[in-house]
């Protein structure tokens, strides 16, 4: 398969003298492109730095990160947002919906900020997807949190992405809930989405192709499927 991340020798440091906190310490990963990995670690470990990185949400203090063959980690806010519009899709633990739009409505988001056109069938076919189509109509309030968590997924997917980052999806729902977003997850992977999980949870990384483990900042041991 293709490379589509590369991180080379990452260090994340917050603060300075007596108050830096090292987060990442030279971190160096790569996901090929398609693959389904997930990310463990207990609180602390850097793995929210790295999501964080990853997403190019935030920059390294030293390091190297290539994505999609281009070194992200030399670029500026203004060029991240437009990597992360266009190449990432995110799936977040609280679903961060819009409460009073209907799903296909919230799905369509982030097609507004590209001006993209014929957004409602876009939105339709991401919620077709996820198996959401019979809902498309309904607001938040009126789903339950897996069916939440997939029109979230659904709204990762409608830029089609080159990336789906999913930061703790399964950390609202209940075991079925859980079992369902999973098994979504799962099956874009199947169809050939390169999918990166960051989770605490064990039950959640086994549906991982492979999964790498991280502690106090450092990437501990990894297992493949």
């Amino acid at each position: 398969m293709n490379e589509l991340i590369r991180l080379e020798s990452i260090t994340k440091i917050y603060g300075s003298g007596d108050a830096a906190v090292v987060a990442l310490s030279d971190f160096s990963l790569t996901v090929a492109a398609g693959e389904l990995l997930a990310v463990m670690g207990p609180s602390g470990s850097g793995k929210s730095t790295l999501m964080n990185i990853l997403g190019c949400l935030d920059t390294p203090t030293s390091g190297r990160y290539w994505f999609a063959g281009e070194d992200v980690s030399r670029l500026n806010e203004t060029e991240l947002a437009h990597v992360r519009n266009r190449k990432i899709g995110f799936v977040f633990q609280q679903f961060h919906l819009l409460p009073k739009l209907s799903a296909w409505r919230n799905v369509e988001l982030p097609l507004l900020y590209r001006n993209a056109e014929d957004r409602r069938n876009l939105a339709l076919q991401a919620l077709d997807q996820v198996g959401l189509l019979n809902r498309i109509n309904h607001r938040p309030t009126e789903l339950s949190g897996g069916q939440q968590q997939r029109v979230a997924i659904a709204r990762a997917l409608v830029t089609n992405p080159d990336l789906i980052l999913a930061d703790e999806p399964t950390g609202n729902l209940d075991t079925a809930s859980s079992r369902d977003v999973l098994a979504v997850l799962r099956e874009l992977n199947g169809e050939g989405r390169t999918i990166v999980v960051i989770t605490h949870d064990p039950e959640v990384a086994p549906v991982a192709r492979r999964t790498v483990a991280v502690r106090d900042g450092r990437l501990v041991h990894e297992v493949a499927a």
